[in-house]
């Protein structure tokens, strides 16, 4: 419960930078994530197809293989939810395949939302 409680804190504190977030500079940012992920439908890599990840339930593309942790998460992809993952995928999701450290720097997160949002449709 603690986890959940602490998510949707820190998910509700990054919520007012993602409204202000470059679309432009997180096109940028995106490049670090292309190396495993692709906004194609479809398109699996490393990690699962971007696309349409908004609205999307974690771990329900059926030709990707997840992490049993994925896939208990019970986790729905949104700005909020995307912005605690990015920013420490271990911390939110632990046992997670994922190899990435995190993305401290609110900003940088903010505009990769934003270009999120407005590229995986």
């Amino acid at each position: 419960m603690k986890v959940v409680v602490a998510v949707l804190t820190l998910a509700w504190l990054g919520s007012a930078a993602r409204a202000e977030g470059d679309a432009a500079k997180g096109e940028a940012k995106f490049k670090e994530c292309a190396a495993c992920h692709k906004l194609e439908a479809g398109a699996n890599n490393v990690g699962p197809s971007l696309h349409g990840i908004f609205g999307r339930p974690a771990a329900s593309l059926a030709d990707f293989r997840y992490s049993p942790a994925m896939k208990r998460s019970a986790v729905t992809w949104t700005p909020e939810t995307l912005d605690v993952f990015v920013t420490n995928p271990q911390a939110m999701i632990p046992a997670n395949r994922m190899p990435y450290a995190g993305l401290a720097n609110a900003a940088d997160r903010s505009d990769l939302i934003a270009y999120l949002q407005k590229a995986s449709k």
